[in-house]
């Protein structure tokens, strides 16, 4: 783009027949004329980078001269003055994207040429040459590798690797795949993802193979079978390396125990007699306990772990509890994540059951309830409950006030029958009481601060009988 504004020159107007003088100066008309050199590409690495091999024109004409240095937009970056001072310019330092070079040959009251102004905005006698362009690119970049990782059984059938993806984002001019041994050894150089689809990691034999994705730049040494990746030169960027284990199959075999049904009321629960299969097999183990969905809550990894877990303390609902094999490698073994998407190669055994009762009766509302024991029959109403409660089974409980049983109407309804006339004198509670299967003592003359099992009792109701 050539950018060119003029000053009007003062003209001298010959008129009645007279001639311009011959000695009259005539204005100097600047010409950038044309540079040459480059174009530049560099990589954004943190090295310096510097323009050399640029000349300017012989033939360029105007009594002040500058370089000027622009983004794509003109936006003017640097103003070098002399050809010395721009090969002097580390363009690293300016990130990634293009830069302009332009040579600017202009006369006395040029304004604008300032960093920070553009140079589409020059005003004054001036001329801007051709640009260089000077591309600074990124440094490549594998970016991330998705997939596996896989392991496999070392038996003589072929072991393919799928599912590999590159990132989307990767960059650079050239790009590979690069299986090396856990050392860095390159064990191949396939080109495309079907020529690393293609690879039989079963005679590879015993151990672990690492896959990269490589992107890089022209030049690069040391990528050939029998060298170390880790010796590469040149531009260049390996991405995270997908693990592929050439290992013998983990089991888990069955485990035995249980199962277990605590109630959440504050006392530490802790399971007993769990016993793993002798005939298990895998590098390494450990238990994992689980919600009903999967969701890995606790990862003990030994019995004696697993035995001081506290599962009262993870409120109500159910657990599983499994025993795991696995190589190393496995992904997602994590609390958090869920069993169920675990990744590598493993082994769950079966799943013994935790059920984590919690009962709450809640808060019942009415009363207290004042009556004459005069042989008209003494009903109570308006008792309420609140909404919160939760168990199983319910019941409303009357006791004296030494907790003693006198009746459990099973419903609201029946608590509003009972005629308190014919109790005598003296003080009756009413309970309302929330409780599992297997509830002991809750039986009429029993004592209600006796029950045993999963049970909540809410706050009592007063009625008087006077």
């Amino acid at each position: 783009m050539m950018i060119r504004k003029m000053t009007l020159a003062l003209l001298t107007l010959c008129v009645f027949a007279l001639s311009c003088s011959d000695d009259e100066t005539s204005p100097i008309i600047p010409d950038a004329g044309i540079i040459t050199g480059g174009p530049f590409t560099f990589f954004v690495d943190g090295i310096p980078d510097y323009v050399s091999g640029i000349s300017t024109d012989a033939n360029a004409i105007g009594t002040n001269s500058t370089f000027v240095i622009t983004d794509d937009l003109g936006n003017i970056l640097g103003l070098p003055p002399t050809l010395t001072a721009l090969e002097g310019v580390n363009f690293d330092d300016a990130g990634e994207g293009v830069c302009l070079i332009w040579y600017l040959r202009y006369e006395d009251g040029l304004t604008g040429a300032e960093v920070g102004m553009n140079a589409n905005n020059l005003e004054g006698s001036f001329d801007l040459s051709n640009s260089i362009s000077v591309f600074r690119n990124p440094e490549p970049n594998a970016g991330v590798l998705s997939g596996g990782p896989f392991t496999f059984i070392v038996d003589g059938m072929p072991d393919n690797v799928t599912g590999i993806s590159t990132d989307m984002n990767a960059i650079g001019t050239n790009s590979t795949f690069v299986v090396t041994d856990e050392s860095g050894n390159i064990l191949g150089l396939p080109p495309t993802v079907t020529a690393l689809e293609g690879v039989n990691f079963d005679e590879a034999g015993v151990g672990v193979c690492l896959i990269w994705y490589l992107r890089f730049e022209d030049g690069l040494i040391g990528a050939e079978v029998g060298m170390n990746a880790n010796n590469l030169q040149g531009i260049f960027n390996l991405s995270n390396p997908i693990t592929v284990n050439r290992i013998a199959k983990p089991e888990a075999g069955v485990l035995s125990g249980g199962p277990f049904t605590f109630c959440i009321d504050g006392q530490v629960d802790n399971v007993s007699g769990i016993t793993t299969d002798p005939n298990a097999v895998g590098t390494n183990s450990t238990f994992v306990v689980t919600d009903d969905l999967g969701i890995i809550l606790g990862l003990p990894p030994t019995l004696s772990d697993l035995e001081g877990v506290n599962f009262d303390g993870a409120g109500a609902g159910v657990c599983l509890i499994w025993y795991l094999r696995f190589e190393d490698g496995l992904q997602g073994a994590a609390v958090g994540m869920n069993a169920n998407n675990l990744q590598g190669y493993f082994s769950l055994s079966n799943s013994i059951t935790v059920t984590r009762n919690e009962v709450t009766a809640g808060t019942i509302s009415g009363g207290p309830f004042t009556f004459n024991v005069d042989g008209t029959p003494d009903f109570v109403s308006g008792i309420t409950l609140d909404g919160t409660a939760s168990g199983t089974n319910s019941t409303w409980v009357i006791t004296d006030d030494l907790g003693n049983i006198l009746g459990l109407p099973p419903t609201l309804a029946d608590v509003e029958g009972v005629n308190f006339d014919g109790a005598g004198t003296g003080v009756c509670l009413i309970w309302y009481l929330r409780f599992e299967d297997g509830l002991q003592g809750a039986a009429v003359g029993m004592n209600a601060n006796n029950l045993q099992g999963c049970f909540d009792l809410s706050n009592p109701i007063t009625v008087n009988r006077i």
